[in-house]
């Protein structure tokens, strides 16, 4: 039996921030230069970050949700236009759809947390000005699939890339396949800043130039105005974090999947009790949510919870039957496999900070439960 650890905790940022010095250093460096706004910093890491996604492109704006909402925007998706999601995602997903005025338009998810392509031409109408899949949990979509598709109907991708920096398919990386992909730096991301942050990387350079202009109220210089845009401006500060963190992205990641490779040979016992997604041949899954199907999910919270084991529920409802989508129409039964996810999901820690030992713990604790 594993000695109990105080806690297996969620949250990391402690841990990764014990040492402050040099990160604040680096933020000294940027208030004595006065360069806050788009300076160098912030030229720095789009272009690392480019490179990192093996992307020519790279933009910086405020948060992923603006990641999401700009690119749709520069897409021209507006007023009486359609975009096909899933609902198996957070709300920073759907709320960019509405607030360029379009309707969302669900398609149920797989297996993997993941939009299902098999489901998207039924929901494809003459309005549909966009598709947008998401790459819940750090897995990635079938995007072969979903780009066969988008060709076919002449539609064009937006990839919600926020839980999925670094994953690929067969060594093709997120971003690739869409017009544009779209990733978060918030705290709790793979590559995190101090704060909000996002970036949207893309293959097409008169669409980087939009974003830029678009992101920084239209601005084509001090003194004229392009385009009517908005301030969506990655800081200074949080650049400078991200410069420093952006060499480690590899190596948290590695640790993230080794982390879930172990929970899934560990759990891959407890058949009838704990279900492992299947995982796809030749995804790159980078695990920024370790997420499981189990029996009575409630109890097992409670009970992890009440072991110090900071488990969570990611999410407990679907976006479809959240409140503020009650006027797009969806009832319960709708999408049938999200919403039997919602009643048996649970988040595992599995970040790059966790002991081998709190590992451990974390399976004995769920074992115990069980009484297997």
């Amino acid at each position: 039996m594993t000695t109990s650890p105080q806690r297996v905790p969620f949250s990391y940022l402690d841990r990764q921030f014990e040492d402050l010095e040099g990160y604040l250093d680096e933020i000294r460096k940027v208030a004595k230069s006065g360069d806050f706004t788009l300076g160098g910093a912030v030229s720095e890491f789009e272009n690392r970050f480019a490179s990192l996604c093996q992307m020519p492109y790279a933009v910086s704006v405020g948060s992923g949700t603006d990641a999401i909402t700009l690119s749709l925007k520069m897409l021209g998706v507006g007023p009486g236009d359609e975009v096909i999601t899933t609902p198996t995602t957070f709300i920073a997903t759907i709320g960019p759809i509405v607030a360029t005025g379009a309707r969302p338009v669900f398609v149920d998810s797989e297996d993997g947390f993941v939009i299902d392509p098999e489901l998207i031409e039924k929901a494809i109408t003459p309005n549909t000005k966009a598709l947008l899949p998401v790459h819940y949990t750090g897995n990635v979509a079938d995007m072969p699939r979903v780009a066969e598709i988008a060709e076919q109907h002449g539609i064009p991708i937006v990839e919600d890339a926020c839980q999925s920096i670094m994953g690929s398919i067969d060594g093709q990386p997120v971003g690739s396949w869409g017009k544009s992909a779209c990733f978060s730096l918030h705290p709790l991301k793979n590559l995190n800043v101090w704060g909000d942050g996002g970036v949207i990387v893309t293959r097409f350079g008169d669409f980087a130039e939009r974003l830029r202009l678009y992101r920084n109220h239209g601005l084509a210089n001090r003194d004229e105005v392009e385009i009517f845009g908005v301030n969506s401006r990655l800081d200074s500060v949080q650049a400078a974090i991200g410069n420093r963190l952006i060499g480690e992205t590899e190596s948290i990641t590695t640790r993230r999947i080794a982390n879930a490779e172990f929970y899934d040979q560990a759990l891959a016992a407890l058949e009838g009790f704990v279900s492992v997604p299947v995982r796809r041949p030749g995804v790159r899954h980078v695990y920024h949510l370790y997420i499981l199907r189990v029996a009575r999910r409630n109890e097992l919270l409670a009970y992890l919870n009440d072991q110090g084991i900071e488990a969570k529920v990611h999410y407990p409802i679907p976006m479809h039957l959240q409140p503020a989508a009650a006027y797009l129409g969806y009832k319960v039964g709708d999408f049938p496999v999200c919403e039997a996810d919602c009643e048996s999901i649970i988040t595992l820690p599995a970040h790059q900070h966790l002991t081998q030992a709190e590992l451990d713990y974390t399976v004995e604790a769920i074992r115990r439960f069980y009484g297997v």
